[in-house]
Protein backbone atom coordinates (compact mmCIF):
# COMPACT_ATOMS: atom_id res chain seq x y z
CA UNK A 1 0.00 0.00 0.00
CA UNK A 2 1.44 3.52 -0.76
CA UNK A 3 2.01 5.70 1.97
CA UNK A 4 -0.19 9.28 1.52
CA UNK A 5 -1.70 11.31 3.75
CA UNK A 6 -5.37 11.87 3.02
CA UNK A 7 -8.09 14.53 3.85
CA UNK A 8 -10.16 13.18 7.01
CA UNK A 9 -12.06 15.96 9.09
CA UNK A 10 -13.74 15.18 12.64
CA UNK A 11 -16.74 16.83 13.58
CA UNK A 12 -16.11 20.50 15.08
CA UNK A 13 -18.33 21.02 17.95
CA UNK A 14 -18.05 24.33 18.50
CA UNK A 15 -15.30 27.34 16.63
CA UNK A 16 -14.31 30.22 18.76
CA UNK A 17 -12.51 32.60 17.21
CA UNK A 18 -10.11 33.65 20.14
CA UNK A 19 -8.47 36.43 18.31
CA UNK A 20 -8.87 38.33 14.73
CA UNK A 21 -4.98 38.85 13.46
CA UNK A 22 -3.75 41.06 10.69
CA UNK A 23 -2.51 38.20 8.41
CA UNK A 24 -4.19 35.15 10.83
CA UNK A 25 -6.23 34.19 13.53
CA UNK A 26 -5.98 32.39 16.82
CA UNK A 27 -8.94 29.95 16.69
CA UNK A 28 -9.97 27.51 19.02
CA UNK A 29 -12.19 23.94 18.18
CA UNK A 30 -14.07 21.74 20.09
CA UNK A 31 -13.22 18.64 18.19
CA UNK A 32 -15.30 15.19 18.39
CA UNK A 33 -12.74 12.46 18.14
CA UNK A 34 -15.48 9.86 18.79
CA UNK A 35 -14.52 8.57 21.80
CA UNK A 36 -13.61 11.98 23.43
CA UNK A 37 -14.32 15.54 22.84
CA UNK A 38 -10.97 18.07 22.74
CA UNK A 39 -9.97 21.69 22.81
CA UNK A 40 -7.59 22.30 19.92
CA UNK A 41 -6.21 26.11 20.02
CA UNK A 42 -4.24 26.90 16.25
CA UNK A 43 -3.27 29.67 13.86
CA UNK A 44 -5.93 29.70 11.02
CA UNK A 45 -3.66 30.93 8.11
CA UNK A 46 -4.78 31.45 4.56
CA UNK A 47 -1.77 29.18 2.83
CA UNK A 48 1.60 30.04 1.21
CA UNK A 49 3.50 30.06 -1.99
CA UNK A 50 7.33 29.49 -2.93
CA UNK A 51 9.56 29.55 -5.54
CA UNK A 52 12.59 27.29 -6.21
CA UNK A 53 14.13 29.28 -8.58
CA UNK A 54 16.98 27.84 -10.59
CA UNK A 55 18.76 29.51 -13.28
CA UNK A 56 20.63 27.92 -15.85
CA UNK A 57 23.84 27.03 -13.86
CA UNK A 58 21.46 25.04 -10.95
CA UNK A 59 22.00 27.60 -9.16
CA UNK A 60 18.88 28.66 -6.94
CA UNK A 61 17.90 31.87 -5.60
CA UNK A 62 17.61 33.04 -1.63
CA UNK A 63 17.10 35.77 -0.32
CA UNK A 64 18.45 36.69 3.57
CA UNK A 65 15.03 37.97 5.68
CA UNK A 66 14.51 38.65 8.95
CA UNK A 67 12.27 36.60 10.90
CA UNK A 68 10.98 38.39 14.07
CA UNK A 69 8.96 35.80 15.47
CA UNK A 70 12.50 33.30 15.77
CA UNK A 71 14.67 36.15 16.14
CA UNK A 72 16.52 34.97 12.82
CA UNK A 73 17.50 36.51 9.31
CA UNK A 74 16.80 33.57 7.42
CA UNK A 75 18.01 32.35 3.46
CA UNK A 76 14.36 31.26 2.13
CA UNK A 77 13.40 31.04 -1.50
CA UNK A 78 11.01 33.83 -2.84
CA UNK A 79 7.59 33.45 -0.94
CA UNK A 80 4.23 34.70 0.22
CA UNK A 81 0.55 34.74 1.70
CA UNK A 82 -2.31 33.05 -0.67
CA UNK A 83 -4.21 36.13 0.46
CA UNK A 84 -6.02 37.19 -3.00
CA UNK A 85 -9.32 35.79 -2.79
CA UNK A 86 -9.53 32.90 -5.87
CA UNK A 87 -6.00 33.33 -6.79
CA UNK A 88 -4.31 29.99 -8.35
CA UNK A 89 -1.39 28.81 -6.13
CA UNK A 90 1.02 29.42 -9.29
CA UNK A 91 -0.49 33.15 -10.10
CA UNK A 92 0.40 33.63 -6.59
CA UNK A 93 3.89 32.36 -7.30
CA UNK A 94 4.49 34.14 -10.20
CA UNK A 95 3.35 37.25 -8.75
CA UNK A 96 5.73 36.92 -5.59
CA UNK A 97 8.85 36.21 -7.55
CA UNK A 98 8.52 39.48 -9.76
CA UNK A 99 7.78 41.35 -6.37
CA UNK A 100 10.17 39.90 -4.24
CA UNK A 101 13.03 38.54 -6.66
CA UNK A 102 12.62 40.73 -10.08
CA UNK A 103 12.28 37.91 -12.02
CA UNK A 104 9.86 35.81 -14.49
CA UNK A 105 9.90 32.56 -15.20
CA UNK A 106 9.06 30.87 -18.50
CA UNK A 107 8.70 26.90 -17.29
CA UNK A 108 6.55 26.25 -14.13
CA UNK A 109 6.35 22.68 -12.00
CA UNK A 110 4.63 21.97 -8.82
CA UNK A 111 7.21 20.93 -6.64
CA UNK A 112 6.05 20.23 -3.51
CA UNK A 113 3.77 20.97 -0.76
CA UNK A 114 3.93 20.64 2.76
CA UNK A 115 1.92 21.78 6.55
CA UNK A 116 3.97 23.92 8.28
CA UNK A 117 3.19 22.78 12.20
CA UNK A 118 0.48 20.75 11.45
CA UNK A 119 -0.27 20.46 15.47
CA UNK A 120 -0.40 24.15 15.78
CA UNK A 121 -1.50 25.54 12.27
CA UNK A 122 -3.43 25.39 9.57
CA UNK A 123 -0.77 26.73 7.09
CA UNK A 124 -0.20 24.89 4.16
CA UNK A 125 2.83 25.59 1.47
CA UNK A 126 3.01 25.14 -1.71
CA UNK A 127 6.54 25.31 -3.53
CA UNK A 128 6.48 25.51 -7.06
CA UNK A 129 10.32 25.32 -9.54
CA UNK A 130 10.56 28.19 -11.71
CA UNK A 131 12.61 27.90 -14.88
CA UNK A 132 13.61 29.90 -17.96
CA UNK A 133 14.23 32.92 -16.18
CA UNK A 134 14.23 36.56 -17.16
CA UNK A 135 14.57 40.03 -15.15
CA UNK A 136 11.28 42.01 -14.84
CA UNK A 137 11.55 45.46 -16.68
CA UNK A 138 13.15 48.46 -14.90
CA UNK A 139 9.12 50.43 -15.32
CA UNK A 140 7.98 47.37 -14.07
CA UNK A 141 9.53 46.57 -10.75
CA UNK A 142 7.85 46.52 -7.30
CA UNK A 143 8.85 48.61 -4.94
CA UNK A 144 9.67 46.56 -1.76
CA UNK A 145 8.94 47.53 1.78
CA UNK A 146 9.45 46.62 5.77
CA UNK A 147 11.23 43.31 5.76
CA UNK A 148 11.12 42.98 2.15
CA UNK A 149 13.29 46.46 1.49
CA UNK A 150 16.50 45.04 2.80
CA UNK A 151 16.35 41.52 1.27
CA UNK A 152 19.82 40.23 0.54
CA UNK A 153 19.62 37.67 -2.64
CA UNK A 154 22.07 35.42 -3.18
CA UNK A 155 22.56 32.89 -6.24
CA UNK A 156 23.43 29.03 -4.18
CA UNK A 157 24.54 26.34 -6.27
CA UNK A 158 22.01 23.37 -5.53
CA UNK A 159 23.92 21.16 -4.35
CA UNK A 160 25.79 23.85 -1.40
CA UNK A 161 22.40 24.48 -0.71
CA UNK A 162 21.26 21.00 0.08
CA UNK A 163 24.81 20.49 2.17
CA UNK A 164 23.54 23.66 4.20
CA UNK A 165 20.00 22.62 4.63
CA UNK A 166 21.61 18.86 5.96
CA UNK A 167 24.35 20.63 7.82
CA UNK A 168 22.20 22.58 10.07
CA UNK A 169 23.12 26.08 8.57
CA UNK A 170 19.50 26.94 6.65
CA UNK A 171 16.26 26.69 8.92
CA UNK A 172 13.48 28.00 7.01
CA UNK A 173 10.76 25.07 6.10
CA UNK A 174 10.21 26.68 2.07
CA UNK A 175 14.43 26.77 1.89
CA UNK A 176 14.45 22.98 3.61
CA UNK A 177 12.11 21.52 1.65
CA UNK A 178 12.28 23.14 -1.04
CA UNK A 179 16.13 22.64 -1.86
CA UNK A 180 15.70 18.91 -0.68
CA UNK A 181 13.12 18.34 -3.27
CA UNK A 182 14.45 20.07 -5.96
CA UNK A 183 17.69 17.77 -5.52
CA UNK A 184 15.64 14.87 -5.09
CA UNK A 185 13.88 15.91 -8.35
CA UNK A 186 16.57 16.35 -10.54
CA UNK A 187 18.06 12.91 -9.55
CA UNK A 188 14.92 11.60 -11.22
CA UNK A 189 15.82 13.13 -13.96
CA UNK A 190 12.53 15.96 -13.17
CA UNK A 191 10.41 13.28 -14.47
CA UNK A 192 8.20 12.99 -11.05
CA UNK A 193 7.12 17.00 -11.41
CA UNK A 194 3.86 18.00 -12.70
CA UNK A 195 3.96 20.97 -15.21
CA UNK A 196 1.81 24.07 -14.25
CA UNK A 197 1.55 27.38 -15.91
CA UNK A 198 0.56 30.85 -14.74
CA UNK A 199 -2.51 31.63 -16.32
Amino acid sequence: MAVADRHAPRPVVTHELIHAGKVWDLAGDVVDLGDSQVLREYVDHPGAVAVVALDDEDRVLLLAQYRHPVRHELWEPPAGLLDVEGEDPVVAAARELAEEADLVAGSWWRLVEFFTTPGGSSERIVVFLARDLSPVPDADRYARVDEEATMVPEWVPLDDAVDAALGGRLHSPTAVTGVLAAAAARARGWSTLERVQPA
